[in-house]
């Protein structure tokens, strides 16, 4: 333990110990979360946030690096003699999203808000940076990451690809997200696929546009797309095992202007979600043959447009361990999410996890009346987690560094 302690909890997590220098930095981690918060920034436009991430690193002794990933900050701490490398990852971007929520530090930028809690991630994770560079209390070499374009553009995939891991080489990295529904500062692990792999398929079939009231002489492209759509569901129905998760939504059909005229084409916009490698690509196969095979029966065409996105997020076993025996030993089995499932949500610190060992945990971030999901225009992130999620990094830095 860090020095003066000081006593810090809420009813739903057991009393805690939270070291007295992070509990000092509370209301200085609200200030700064909710500065990020009014002044959100979408995928790789995190210049603003960057600048302040890096600024705060600089200030605090961390050797800095920017441009991993276009906008990504990457902090470095080398502290004794030790040969292990940590990584501690937060993502920076916000969501197109117009916030509702009425808040003095709402999003001052309409159209984008941070629905998704990183605000709370980034505040959390610089929290445990400025305290572990004060105390200095480890062993070895610290990493962390301030990673952007989390919501759908792969910035763990594109800041790897510039070199993450080349030139920050990390024996196991760490990535934790706040999660509705959950009580407030319980933490949740599980080894293993904790997330689904998701993929996106656009669909254009091409069929014979004509008039609505002599069909006979036309290919009718809706028609077709109604038949896929139908025969989609019994890939998860009547191919892929009861046991195994496998989601395809047709979240979207777009045809035609007119309620006379057959259009000549439509398109079809999928979502498909995985929790197996395996499942993942046989659905792409089963999906591939019941869209060819629809359009065929119908003497229409089909082209496939199926972007592979973001893998199964899969927790190391030992790693995931670790790092909840890490959370036992400070807040007990009653600080612990009981009987955690994987989640049919994605998340691109699924490639870091391809690249190093490592874990994700969940931080709960309320489960009362009125909070409301990730991704909501009313969404806030749960300020009481702040100091709660600092002081997990600096116990888990601690641990592994030791």
């Amino acid at each position: 333990m860090l020095g003066a302690q000081t006593i810090y909890g809420d009813s739903s997590v057991n009393t805690m110990v939270i070291p007295a220098g992070i509990a000092g930095l509370e209301e200085e981690m609200i200030a700064l979360r909710r500065q990020i918060h009014a002044h959100p920034e979408l995928a790789y436009e995190e210049h603003v946030t960057g600048d302040l991430v890096a600024a705060k690193l600089n200030q605090w002794g961390y050797t800095v690096t920017r441009g991993l990933g276009k906008t990504g900050v990457v902090g470095q701490l080398k502290v004794g003699n030790g040969e292990r490398k940590l990584g501690l990852r937060a993502d920076m971007d916000a969501l197109p999203i117009h916030e509702q929520t009425g808040l003095s530090y709402a999003s001052k930028l309409p159209g984008k808000m941070h629905a998704c809690g990183h605000d709370g991630h980034t505040a959390m994770l610089l929290a445990a940076a400025k305290h572990l560079a004060q105390e200095r209390s480890f062993d070895g070499t610290l990493n962390v990451i301030f990673q952007p374009a989390e919501e759908g553009l792969a910035g763990a995939k594109k800041m790897i690809e510039d070199g993450l891991f080349d030139k920050f080489p990390c024996d196991a990295v760490f990535a934790m997200h706040n999660m509705p529904g959950h009580p407030t500062g319980k933490f949740g692990f599980l080894p293993g696929p904790f997330m689904a792999s998701s993929d996106t398929v656009i669909v254009k079939v091409t069929g014979r546009g004509g008039h609505g009231a002599v069909p006979h002489k036309a290919v009718d492209p809706v028609v077709v797309c109604s038949q896929i759509v139908l025969t989609l569901q019994t890939i998860v129905s009547r191919n892929v095992a009861p046991l195994d998760v496998a989601i395809i939504t047709v979240g979207a059909i777009h045809a035609g202007e007119a309620p006379n005229v057959i259009p000549e084409t439509a398109e079809m916009r999928l979502s498909v979600r995985a929790l197996k490698p395996d499942v993942r690509g046989y659905l792409e196969t089963r999906i591939q043959e019941v869209v060819h095979g629809q359009a065929s029966v119908y003497n229409a065409r089909a082209e496939i447009d199926y972007q592979r996105r973001y893998p199964v997020l899969v927790n190391d076993a030992q790693m995931t361990a670790f790092a909840t025996q890490v959370a036992r030993e400070w807040v007990g089995d009653d600080g612990l999410i009981d009987n955690m499932q994987p989640l049919t949500g994605s998340e691109d610190f699924a490639f870091m996890l391809e690249k190093c060992a490592g874990a994700y945990l969940i931080i709960g971030n309320g489960d009362g009346e009125g909070g409301c999901m990730v991704h909501n225009p009313g969404y806030d992130f749960n300020d009481d987690c702040l100091a709660t999620g600092a002081a997990y990094w600096v116990r888990l830095v601690q641990a592994f560094l030791a």
